[in-house]
């Protein structure tokens, strides 16, 4: 599942996205892509309204890519 996440800009972006989105179940991958505003979710079962809720957790709005 692809996300587009207009407020990525660094590398802390990318750390507190990444911690809050690998805790979720059935999560295997986490890229997120500061260049391109993305953030990648690849792994097993996943829902969309999970790893959405995960990304504004992690203080950023997140929309279906």
């Amino acid at each position: 599942m692809t996300f587009t996440v207009p407020a990525i800009n660094c590398a802390h972006c990318v750390d507190a996205i990444s911690g809050e989105v690998g805790q979720i179940t059935g999560v295997r991958e986490v890229v997120v892509d500061v260049d391109a505003k993305l953030v990648t979710v690849r792994g097993d079962g996943l829902d969309d309204a999970v790893l959405r809720a995960a990304i504004d957790e992690a203080g950023y709005d997140a929309e279906p890519a």
